[in-house]
């Protein structure tokens, strides 16, 4: 099974970025006990890389067949970077040929972000196996990923931004045709994380796959 129908069959990514390694590597591992097994770790942060190949070496160990990858890419020499870190898969804000030209050489997945339908049509036309509209909440949530795929059914979609792990909203993407989901913060409460409180965030995720798993059947 290669890196993008993990990230389907499990529907959902987790997207996360922290400074602290010792917190990023519990979050990451309370992911992992929930049952999710594809990570977006967010380039967003002077540490980014750091932590990065911190939680690449830790999940080696610790997460057997998690697969890690990189978020917030916008350049070529970041792409490289990170996948020689150990990125096996690449996500961007936006669509950048230089990065999904890097990608494709280095061997990995690049998932870039769209907008409008002709972005997102244009990023599949360029290669993009799986095109990630963002920020999906603001540029009309479900009902603009079901308008794009009614003249276009073979996109694979992957929406980041806005979606909450509630049963309530999750049903709305995936009935839209969304392959996949990532969610940010909203799959981390604050409380959760700077309590410390990772069983919770485990058995919440666990929950949400769950949610997600009958959504999907």
């Amino acid at each position: 099974m290669n890196v993008l129908e993990i990230m389907e069959r499990t529907g959902v990514v987790p997207v996360f970025y922290n400074g602290d390694a010792a917190v990023a590597a519990n979050v990451v591992k309370a992911c992992y006990r929930g049952g999710i097994r594809t990570f977006e770790f967010t380039n967003r942060g002077e540490k980014a890389f750091e932590v990065f190949s911190a939680l690449v070496r830790m999940a080696a160990g610790e997460c057997p067949g998690l697969v890690m990858g990189i978020g917030s890419i916008v350049s070529a020499a970041d792409c490289r970077r990170f996948v020689e870190a150990g990125a096996r898969f690449v996500v961007g804000p936006v669509f950048s040929a230089e990065v999904m030209a890097e990608a494709a050489l280095l061997g990995v997945p690049y998932i870039p972000g769209a907008a409008t339908p002709t972005e997102v049509f244009n990023a599949w036309k360029a290669g993009a196996k799986i095109v990630k509209v963002f920020p999906a909440a603001e540029v009309g949530g479900p009902s603009f990923v079901k308008a794009v795929l009614a003249p276009m059914p073979w996109l694979r979609i992957m929406v980041t931004g806005g979606v909450e792990p509630t049963r309530e909203n999750l049903s709305k993407w995936f009935a839209a045709g969304v392959r996949c989901v990532g969610i940010g913060s909203n799959l981390f409460p604050g409380e959760l994380v700077d309590a410390g409180r990772w069983d919770e965030m485990a058995d919440d995720i666990a929950r949400t796959l769950a949610v997600v798993a009958e959504l999907k059947a």
